[in-house]
């Protein structure tokens, strides 16, 4: 059955009222109003969460970097003769005899520049034995090494090195030291010194290696070997252009 035309709904059944505007009269008006104070609002939110989110990039790297993100390299150049540039000249206070020539290479690659050195050293030229000295400079450019050298320092752990915080020598460094009695001969002691260090993408080593005979020989000064670590890799990074 048809509506009469009295009661014809224009606001939706609600018959409009003589004298008053009919229901729904004014509201996109005041909606209008309502959307362009939401407009505003949002856009005012928008511009703060950009200058917030330009001042975490800039203030705080670690928020927006992902950990795996690669590192700046900084200041440091990449040798041709690392053994040359670095000049180990603090173990070569200890130990002032070479048994050999230095042994060096130095490869370059878009993901990493990789130096290295190693020298074999005597107190005496009769000595019938030598130390070991090896030293390594990596500049990774496509990873963050960090996660890697936390890595290099538990598995330390595991092999039952002894570890020491070194502070103040790039974004952190440690020394690892073992006394190694495993051999046959149990009086025979194989020992161990290596100074790690990493300072943004650039990690370093200097490891020192050495024995000596209980009984027979005189034990290697342990503090002085972990000072010549200290002194000579602090140069050799200056040598490069780090802090050092």
């Amino acid at each position: 059955m048809s509506t009469p035309p009295s009661q014809a709904a224009p606001g939706y059944g609600h018959p409009s009222i003589p004298g008053q505007p009919p229901p729904g009269a004014g509201r996109p008006q005041a909606r209008g109003r309502r959307l362009l104070r939401g407009a505003r609002w949002g856009f005012g939110g928008a511009l703060l969460a950009s200058v917030a989110w330009t001042v975490a990039v800039w203030t705080v790297p670690s928020m927006v970097r992902p950990p795996s993100a690669a590192l700046p390299t900084g200041p440091y150049q990449v040798a041709d003769n690392l053994c040359a540039t670095a000049g180990l000249n603090q173990f070569g206070r200890l130990y002032p005899v070479q048994s050999g020539a230095p042994y060096h290479y130095t490869t370059r690659a878009g993901a990493l520049d990789d130096m290295y050195c190693s020298e074999y050293l005597k107190k005496v030229g009769t000595d019938s034995g030598y130390v070991t000295l090896y030293l390594e400079v990596q500049l990774h450019h496509a990873v963050n090494p960090a996660p890697e050298f936390e890595a290099q320092r538990a598995g330390f752990a595991q092999r039952r090195f002894q570890l020491s915080d070194v502070p103040g020598l790039g974004d952190e460094a440690f020394v690892a030291y073992l006394d190694d009695q495993s051999g046959a001969d149990r009086s025979r002691h194989y020992l161990t010194q290596t100074l790690y260090v990493r300072d943004g993408a650039m990690t370093c080593y200097l490891n020192w290696s050495g024995s000596y005979q209980e009984g027979t020989q005189t034990p290697p000064d342990r503090d002085a070997i972990r000072q010549a670590l200290l002194i000579d890799t602090r140069d050799a990074l200056r040598a490069l252009g780090g802090r050092g």
